[in-house]
């Protein structure tokens, strides 16, 4: 392939088969003699425009989001050029149908809508073949994979084989927003079994029947997989999505210097809340080294968002100790605390000393629940990843709207039905004072003569940009400065209008615009810190943008 010109040597229903060839109706006179494909078609020769009014048309004349999905992957198996096309022109209107929250009804049906299959499988019993599954996956030099052992699912957990449908999204997105092209993306899933007793009862299921590896033997699954990885995709990046949380920590804390890689669960979850903080203290005017910040839900993206905001109050100029007391985390027991005889590891990172508590006036073995901490610390900030619905009582949000005329309170958990708070009872509760954001899409409010708009605290403003920029960097590894350069970027294209209209984050049908500053910064910061392999291009920025994957049809020359 030269330019604009493809050699194929494919003829007939086999081009049209193949979704990374067939143009579907688009195919001019003169390739449709040339490919075998006369009478294979109706006469009407299409535009690529008229084929994405023609999705559009069908799609919005489906009332349910999960027959939307199901028309849009549908239509990604058959013509790869159009959907993403498709998606690339209409992403604020359909990544919540091909991502968040859509995505999880697809997840928990994969067995029964089941079409065609889209990425890799690798399992216990074929991890020894793995070079020969890589090479023959990969049509052309891979940049991103996704990967999930399926266990952690947004917020409805282990999902056997059918958590396929997050990596699959999430490559839909980083084509549409961070410019990969198709054949760069590659999405896996580890099916190490499942026990989902529903899914093993379900005669449709079809994932590996048997309960999900562990121990040793699934780090050894997993250390196979990635040495599989190195060998057959040098430089590629690796996304760790949807581990279980001890898990998800265990395989970044093993790998993240062995290869370019990251857990969005945690470090792009970290990016996008301090992103969204930077803009909801902008809007309070209040300074992010004076915020105590209170993270409600100490899984792995509640820990790796108070990890990231401790070295961000650390980048401000405070030390440890300081930005640590200034961030509380709590779970099911309350205020996560050192002194804890089952501690996990990974929470221990974020945990406070009783010395603290014992500072506020409160008794470390007392009542450490939320709101009595709330009341005693006094936090103007509030972060919900709890996962569990209705985990923020109005009376905590009250407490906030007494201590502070714009308290910031962030309900971010996935989906809908599992939400910290409603954000319209939030604003209710406060009196229409809090900046409030949203994990999911929710609608505005009118309150109190008042729109309110609601910031959707999503991945998709960070994933992108870090992995194609540690991509074209050739990183050898993701660094906690590329991650903070992604937050500022991000936060950098945040306008004076994005703020007049209430939000925390840019607007969202400017995310390739937002992946394209945030490329460009971890960039930077990769070569910065001496990791990138490949050298700063004079302008990065035309550079990131050349690179970019355009969604429009080749012209064919048969052969």
């Amino acid at each position: 392939m030269t330019g604009r010109i493809r050699t194929v040597a494919k003829r007939g229903i086999d081009v049209l088969r193949d979704p990374s060839l067939n143009k579907g109706s688009a195919f001019p006179n003169r390739e449709r003699m040339a490919l075998g494909l006369e009478g294979l078609l109706p006469p009407g020769v299409s535009t690529l425009e008229s084929q994405i009014r023609r999705v559009m048309w069908n799609l919005r004349n489906k009332a349910e989001p999960l027959d939307r999905y199901i028309y849009l992957r549908s239509l990604q198996d058959r013509n790869e050029t159009l959907f993403h096309a498709t998606l690339i022109e209409h992403l604020e209107e359909l990544a919540p149908v091909v991502y968040t929250p859509t995505v999880g009804q697809a997840v928990e049906r994969f067995s029964h809508i089941f079409r065609g299959a889209r990425g890799l499988f690798i399992t216990p019993e074929n991890i020894g073949r793995i070079d020969e599954i890589l090479s023959s996956a990969a049509s052309e030099e891979i940049g991103i994979i996704v990967c999930t052992d399926n266990e952690g699912i947004l917020g409805i957990g282990d999902q056997g084989v059918g958590g396929i449908g997050i990596p699959i999204g999430k490559l839909a997105i980083y084509v549409a927003a961070g410019g990969f092209a198709p054949g760069a993306c590659l999405p896996i899933s580890l099916d190490v079994g499942t026990n989902n007793q529903e899914l093993l009862a379900d005669a449709l299921y079809i994932g590996r029947r048997r309960p999900r590896l562990k121990g040793t033997e699934y780090e050894e699954f997993i250390a196979a997989f990635v040495e599989g990885v190195k060998r057959n995709c040098p430089g590629a990046v690796l996304q760790w999505e949807d581990f279980s949380r001890d898990r998800a920590w265990d395989n970044l804390e093993s790998y993240h210097d062995k290869l370019p890689c990251f857990n969005d669960d945690i470090q792009g979850t970290a990016a996008v809340v301090h992103a969204g903080l930077l803009g909801a203290l902008r809007r309070a005017e209040r300074p992010l080294s004076r915020a105590c910040i209170a993270v409600l839900g100490a899984g792995a993206s509640g820990v790796g968002v108070a990890s990231a905001l401790i070295s961000a109050l650390q980048a401000e100029g405070l030390s440890f100790q300081e930005a640590s007391a200034q961030v509380l985390v709590f779970d099911s027991q309350g205020l996560v605390l050192t002194s804890r005889g089952d501690l996990p590891d990974y929470k221990r990172r974020i945990a406070h000393a009783p010395e603290t508590v014992r500072e506020w006036g409160l008794d470390p073995k007392g009542d450490l629940s939320l709101e009595k901490v709330v009341a005693t610390a006094r936090p103007c900030v509030m972060i919900g990843l709890s996962g569990h619905r209705g985990a923020l009582p109005e009376a905590v949000v009250r407490s906030m709207a007494a201590e502070h005329e714009r308290p910031i309170i962030f309900v971010l958990s996935n989906p809908c039905t599992n939400v910290e708070a409603h954000p319209h009872d939030v604003i209710r509760w406060s009196g229409g004072r809090a900046i409030v954001a949203v994990g999911s899409p929710f609608e505005p409010l009118e309150y109190a003569g008042h729109r309110h708009r609601f910031s959707q605290v999503n991945n998709f403003y960070a994933f992108p940009g870090i992995g194609a920029g540690a991509w074209l960097s050739r990183a050898r590894m993701i660094s906690d400065g590329m991650l903070l350069a992604a937050a500022e970027a991000i936060h950098g294209e945040l306008t004076a209008d994005d703020l007049a209209q209430g939000l925390v984050l840019p607007a969202g049908p400017r995310l390739r615009v937002v992946a394209t500053d945030v490329t460009e910064a971890v960039m930077r910061e990769a070569v910065r810190e001496g990791l990138a392999q490949a050298p700063l291009p004079d302008d990065p920025h035309d550079a990131v943008t050349r690179w970019q994957y355009v969604a429009r049809y080749l012209d064919y020359e048969a052969v």
